[in-house]
């Protein structure tokens, strides 16, 4: 009658009281290949309840009463194949339905594709995304991090800056029906800012929250980097010291450990934006240039050397103040920068303080010191600092830093706050890159098949029993025959 095919190799059983006999086989954890399912293991032969043989009979078979169902154990070794037209796909059937390219339109319709740089997540993609948001999730509670949300559609005045950030520039961005400027977030630290001002004194601090947001950017397509991509994103505001950005890059390094990856194959660069600030200071450049600057200095990996000092020099920057700031960014050691800057300069100290609470924490192999990064959002204040793939094939895989004056610019008081950013595309290219990707095979604890129609009532109560119990269960819905 009906064919329950479960996952454990062990037998269940036969409910009594059928014509037909009710079979529970349970099947290897390879799960569905090629379109066919393989149960090495087969318990029972089918037969009916009232067969001649009856239950003394089966008594060299293990049979055991228990309440208004008989249990039967006998291996038999045989193979069980399913016609891929049957309600159960293999895994390799529905990656490559997912992978296949969109037919095309007999009459002219729609594109069939996403929009340019944007994404469909598949069964098989979506279970990559599902796994890595779980990763997230994870290293957030480890820390004690709360999680948090926000709308995808933002006030456009939220995210637009006079510093001439690439990110204002990259904004979906336009006039809603009621006449608002809204966008597409491009980034979630503005709006956790936003919601922070909003809280107000209801909020107690310091708070510690993270977020997995999708985020919008109209920017040139690179590996890794989409038009859309999601995010995690963790902050920490009301704590002034670098001992926040510690506990920050402790996450980072954690999240690492756990999807594989090591001090081998990542670093992350460490720097601080009062490193710039005292050489504008020595070269007296004016404190409204120092934002401006910062977005300037950080193209340095994306454009010319010549044209990074021309930019400079066009926001009012002198040639020798051009000079000094380049320098700075070629120093690649806190001992050069000691040298550079002085034992008392507050980046120098605050730097020395934040790897040495690094190495109490474990992960201070995984840092380095380097004067080129800024990050490219104007209102970092401090620490800066981002991951890198060590082979250099891949653009950032994360990036963060000090942000103590963004609350301000949106009408509160400055307020010490810290937080980064974590794409989901560069580090699914790495884990390729480096072979890490985990096989998520779908995962089915039961299978029931009734054999015939009128058995459909029984099939249907099965399943609802086994899902009542927290098994997942696939019934087969179509009318097939099995092919032995």
């Amino acid at each position: 009658g009906i064919l329950l095919l479960h996952h454990e190799i062990k037998i269940i059983g036969a409910i009594e009281g059928y014509s037909s006999s009710v079979w529970m086989v349970r099947a290897n954890r390879e799960g569905r290949q090629a379109g066919k399912m393989r149960f090495p293991l087969y318990y029972g032969l089918g037969f009916h309840l009232c067969h001649p043989w009856n239950h003394a009979m089966l008594a060299p078979w293990c049979y055991t009463r228990l309440p208004s169902r008989s249990i039967l154990e006998r291996k038999v070794v045989c193979s069980v194949r399913c016609s891929q037209n049957a309600a159960t796909i293999s895994g390799e059937t529905r990656r490559a339905a997912g992978s296949a390219a969109p037919p095309v339109s007999q009459n002219g319709g729609i594109d069939l594709n996403p929009p340019r740089g944007t994404r469909d997540f598949p069964p098989d993609e979506m279970r990559v995304r599902n796994w890595l948001f779980e990763k997230f999730r994870e290293v957030s509670r480890l820390l004690a991090f709360e999680e948090v949300d926000f709308p995808v559609l933002e006030s456009e005045s939220l995210f637009v800056r006079k510093a001439g950030e690439e990110i204002t520039q990259q904004l979906y961005n336009f006039e809603d029906k009621g006449g608002r400027r809204v966008a597409l977030r491009p980034e979630i630290t503005p709006s956790l800012a936003r919601l922070v001002l909003q809280k107000g004194k209801a909020l107690s601090f310091p708070i510690k929250w993270f977020a997995i947001g999708q985020c919008w950017r109209y920017e040139r397509m690179t590996r890794g980097r989409r038009r859309e991509h999601y995010q995690w994103n963790m902050d920490i505001i009301g704590v002034s010291g670098v001992e926040a950005e510690a506990e920050l890059l402790s996450a980072i390094v954690t999240f690492f450990e756990k999807i594989g990856v090591t001090s081998e194959d990542v670093g992350i660069k460490i720097s601080n934006r009062k490193v710039l600030q005292a050489v504008l200071d020595r070269y007296l450049v004016p404190g409204e240039n120092f934002a401006a600057v910062c977005v300037i200095v950080d193209k340095m990996e994306k454009i010319p050397r010549q044209e990074v000092e021309e930019e400079l020099v066009r926001i009012g920057v002198s040639r020798e103040a051009v000079e000094g700031i380049l320098s700075a960014l070629s120093i690649q050691t806190l001992v050069e920068l000691e040298e550079f800057l002085g034992t008392e300069n507050e980046a120098v100290v605050e730097l020395k303080h934040l790897f040495n609470l690094a190495s109490g924490y474990g992960f201070s192999h995984w840092l380095k010191f380097d004067g080129s990064v800024v990050r490219g959002l104007a209102y970092y204040t401090g620490t800066v600092f981002e991951g890198f793939d060590k082979e250099g094939k891949l653009r950032a895989i994360c990036g963060g830093g000090r942000y103590d004056q963004l609350i301000s610019t949106f009408g509160g008081p400055d307020t010490p706050a810290c937080g980064f950013g974590f794409g989901d595309a560069v580090i699914v290219e790495l884990l390729k890159e480096k072979g890490l990707m985990p096989s998520l095979q779908i995962y089915v604890d039961d299978i029931i098949f009734p054999l015939e129609d009128h058995l459909r009532f029984h099939a249907a109560m099965i399943a609802s029993n086994l899902r009542r119990s927290g098994r997942a269960v696939e019934l087969v819905l179509e009318s097939k025959r099995l092919k032995w």
